[in-house]
């Protein structure tokens, strides 16, 4: 029975990720960053993936995106792509990496939560988001706290899942089985739930972007007011630049040092909560 629902899933997944990527290039309305991360997001969460790209960011109909994506829980389902694409991107390479190491699973996790804020960070936050801050050094450190507490979060619903899933289900830590892939999917999943409050806070307090459309590139719509969500300025990847009217803010240092170590309180208690039931070894 489990066979054929991991069966059903990849062949949906295949169908998810295939139509994402066919729609979000003929449909062209967002920049190459956020198709990126839907894609990704769809290839590891098949298609609940794709359930939350035609309610969150798909263009319903030309010169309807704007308004169509301009509610802030949606704004916060597409900021989290950003986050949830790079950090399962690092958590799931790390994963195979550790498996043929053969390391302890509390190594394991370690070297999952290196690999994944790295890949959230470095590569999928700050060098994707670098033409809207000038400069790769800016982008790191303007992403680095919203970074941070998301991929906590993340790591909050991912880990435990890995580790409980992997402790119930023998065999599904080899990368080279389809039980694994299925595991990292779950896993996956419900690292995204756990994020999006999250995520949701920071972009209804200004501290992280949601979605953009390229501007020209979705058809007129007076009726529907279309003008872009976003109020900072970014520099395409065509040379155009995105304007709207949500100016990024910034928290003070004792702000951002308390919701830091909030979040990774909140790592840390799942964790010892995990550890209740499978025994987590160094």
């Amino acid at each position: 029975m489990l066979n054929g629902a991991m069966l059903v899933w990849f062949l949906l997944t295949g169908a998810s990720v295939g139509f994402v990527i066919w729609d979000s290039i003929s449909n062209g309305v967002t920049s190459w960053v956020q198709r990126t991360a839907w894609i990704l997001v769809t290839l590891y969460t098949g298609p609940i993936g794709l359930f939350f790209y035609l309610l969150a960011c798909r263009r319903p109909f030309p010169g309807g995106h704007d308004q169509y994506t301009r509610a802030t829980w949606k704004q916060g389902i597409n900021s989290e792509m950003h986050c949830v694409a790079g950090d399962a991107t690092g958590i799931i390479l790390a994963a195979i990496l550790v498996h043929f190491l053969s390391l302890s699973n509390g190594w394991d996790i370690v070297i999952e939560y290196v690999f994944g804020f790295v890949s959230g960070l470095f590569i999928f936050q700050a060098l994707m988001m670098m033409p809207m801050f000038g400069n790769y050094g800016q982008a790191v450190r303007k992403t680095f706290f919203a970074e941070t507490v998301s991929m906590n979060m993340v790591m909050t619903g991912m880990i435990p899942t890995m580790v409980l899933l992997a402790a119930a289900w023998p065999g599904s830590e080899d990368p080279l089985t389809p039980q694994f892939w299925f595991r990292m999917s779950l896993a996956t999943v419900v690292g995204a739930v756990i994020a999006f409050p999250m995520n949701r806070w920071l972009v209804a307090n200004h501290l992280k972007h949601g979605c953009m459309t390229l501007p020209g590139a979705d058809g007129p719509a007076p009726a529907l007011g279309h003008v872009s969500p976003e109020h900072h300025v970014m520099a395409g990847q065509d040379g155009h630049q995105m304007a709207g009217h949500h100016q990024m803010k910034s928290l003070s240092v004792g702000n951002i040092a308390t919701w830091i170590f909030s979040t990774y309180a909140i790592l840390f208690v799942a964790l010892w909560l995990t550890s209740k039931f499978v025994q987590i070894r160094f």
